[in-house]
C-alpha cells in the first residue's frame, strides 16, 4: 500500500472534473482503493474521493458505521427532503470549515469491491459523509455552499 498525495485548492481543476464510471473492477482498481484507504487513515479523514488524488474514476471511500467502505459508481437514488446544517471540513481544503446543508437520510446504490450491487439507506453522519464524497465525484466542493466557517478546534475532516 502507498499513501497518495491529496490534491488541494478550491480552484484546482482536478477537483472540478466530473468522474467517469468504473467499467470493470480490476486488480488496478482494487489496489487504488487500498492506497486510498491508507491515505484516508493517514490523513485522519472520514472519506476520500478519486478526484482528491487526481483520478477520474467514479469511486470513493466513506466512513459508514465506523468502517471505511469503498463505493464504486455510487448514485444517490433517494433523499429525504429534510435537511440539516452542520460543519464540514475537507482534506482538499485544509483549514476551511463550512456550515453545509445535507439531507438527513439518503439511499445510495453502488458496487462493492467484488462487483456486487449494494443499496444502503443512511442517516445522519453516514448520510452526510456519502453526500460529501459523491459531491467530489461530481466536481462539487464544500466551498460551493458559500457559508465559510474557520474553526481553531480540531475536527475530523470528512474528506
Amino acid at each position: 500500500m502507498a499513501t497518495l498525495t491529496i490534491v488541494t485548492g478550491s480552484d484546482n481543476p482536478l477537483l472540478r472534473r466530473k468522474t467517469e464510471p468504473v467499467p470493470q473492477i480490476t486488480k488496478e482498481v482494487k489496489k487504488l482503493l487500498k492506497d486510498m484507504r491508507e491515505t484516508t487513515i493517514t490523513a485522519d479523514g472520514g472519506g476520500l474521493a478519486a478526484p482528491q488524488i487526481g483520478r477520474t474514476e467514479r469511486l470513493c471511500l466513506t466512513l459508514v458505521n465506523g468502517k471505511l467502505i469503498p463505493l464504486i459508481n455510487p448514485q444517490i437514488t433517494w433523499k429525504n427532503p429534510q435537511t440539516e446544517i452542520a460543519q464540514e471540513g475537507c482534506l482538499s481544503l485544509p483549514g476551511i470549515w463550512l456550515n453545509v446543508p445535507r439531507y438527513t437520510e439518503i439511499i445510495v446504490e453502488y458496487l462493492d469491491e467484488k462487483g456486487a450491487e449494494q443499496k444502503r439507506k443512511l442517516v445522519g453522519w453516514d448520510a452526510r459523509v456519502v453526500q460529501h464524497e459523491v459531491d467530489h465525484l461530481d466536481g462539487i466542493l464544500i466551498t460551493d455552499y458559500r457559508q465559510e466557517f474557520h474553526s481553531p478546534e480540531r475536527h475530523k475532516q470528512v474528506a
